[in-house]
């Protein structure tokens, strides 16, 4: 700090105080570039122990449900036509099932997201983990 001691106008000079800013502000610097310069260099890697390797191919041929959901909402179990009640007697005995089967589910183009949000909540209440979408590339155009 230093201070200023003027004249002024009268008898007793009064002192002006101003605070010198510039030791304070070198302090500053010198703090911050000692914290980037001892700052660990960030390493952003995530180490992983990934299998060696070929896989064995499998022993069995997956089991494939295909479910299809017409566009006015029938859905039909590998060809036969079932209603909601049927399906998730089916969903529950195929989630039991070991291995479980694979689930490929086909929409129509037409059909309303409702039916087929029902269908998934279904699969996905009854224990299937194996639900997957086909046909997918109708719904590109």
């Amino acid at each position: 700090m230093s201070m200023n001691v003027g004249s002024g106008s009268g008898g007793e000079p009064e002192p002006m105080i101003e605070m010198n800013m510039t030791p304070m502000i070198d302090v500053m610097l010198v703090l911050i570039i000692m914290f980037i310069t001892t700052l660990p260099i960030a390493n952003h890697a995530v180490n992983l122990n990934m299998p060696q390797g070929n896989p064995p191919p499998p022993l069995t041929e997956p089991v494939v449900v295909k479910i299809d959901v017409d566009f006015d909402g029938t859905t039909t179990w590998n060809g036969e036509v079932v209603n909601r009640a049927q399906m998730d007697e089916r969903f529950t005995a195929a989630a039991a099932m070991n291995p479980q089967p694979e689930v490929h589910l086909q929409p129509n183009r037409l059909v309303s997201y409702k039916a087929v949000a029902a269908v998934m909540a279904s699969a996905q209440s009854r224990g299937i983990t194996k639900l997957g979408m086909v046909g997918n590339e109708q719904f590109l155009k």
